[in-house]
């Protein structure tokens, strides 16, 4: 079996191994907490079709989620969601009775770590061209909130809906089985049941969004700067032995 120490020197093997462990260590804490978006599906649709979006929930800590918020962009007609074993829905409306939030709140366990949750509901598109942004809310059982409401490439992203007529004709069929009222209908409660009005805000108290939005930038820089700092220190080794050898 391969010796480093042997084949290296004990001296190198020395200089060498301390700065390979500590970028072997920072690569790995910080790939590791990359977590897996909340998103909304699909992510492309027609301007004015009734779509069946579908809200995905995933758990990234080792405690349960135990209530999502998601607030509805702007142009979007709320209409129907389909009801989910164990969780209510408050329905956030404003004064004209358009919905502008929606809130699942667990009423079991919740979603477990290594778990993840989908929520249906239809809504109708804006009539124009649009980009929709998603910002949901994602509350755990300990009071933390992780807030998914940053741009593109931050580190907790809200999904985006591209709303084009220049959709793909495979997306266009999603969009027609969405369109289906009445099949859709039976499904869903909305209409049967009075929903509370729920505030979605993130509370002051405990929250992750003071996660700064370039921890994935950071997270690259400092694994490149630990790797240039192992291989700086491996060749400085390496020249030592060499001199050590020839004198």
């Amino acid at each position: 079996m391969f010796n480093p120490t042997r084949f290296f020197g004990k001296r190198v093997w020395h200089y060498a191994a301390a700065p390979a462990i500590a970028w072997i260590l920072i690569f790995t804490i910080f790939t590791g907490t990359a977590s897996a978006h909340v998103t909304v599906k699909p992510s492309q649709s027609t301007p004015g079709a009734w779509e069946t979006y579908s809200l995905k929930v995933p758990v990234e800590k080792d405690i349960p989620t135990v209530k999502v918020a998601l607030k509805i962009p702007e142009g979007v007609a709320f209409k129907q969601y389909r009801p989910v074993p164990e969780w209510s829905v408050d329905l956030t409306k404003a004064e004209d009775g358009t919905v502008t939030a929606v809130t699942w709140t667990a009423e079991g366990n919740g979603i477990s770590a290594g778990e993840f949750q989908q929520f249906e509901f239809v809504a109708q598109n804006p009539n124009e061209n649009a980009e929709l942004a998603w910002d949901a809310f994602q509350y755990y059982s300990d009071g933390s909130v992780v807030e998914w409401t940053g741009a593109e490439g931050d580190d907790r992203p809200h999904s985006l809906t591209v709303v084009s007529a220049a959709e793909s004709s495979e997306q266009g069929e999603h969009s027609a089985a969405g369109h289906d009222h009445g099949s859709t209908k039976e499904d869903a409660t909305t209409s049967n049941v009075e929903a509370s009005p729920a505030t979605v805000e993130a509370p002051g108290a405990v929250s992750s969004s003071g996660i700064s939005s370039s921890a994935g930038t950071v997270a690259l820089v400092l694994s490149a700067c630990a790797l240039l700092v192992a291989l700086a220190a491996l060749w400085a080794a390496l020249r030592a032995g060499r001199k050590r050898k020839t004198t």
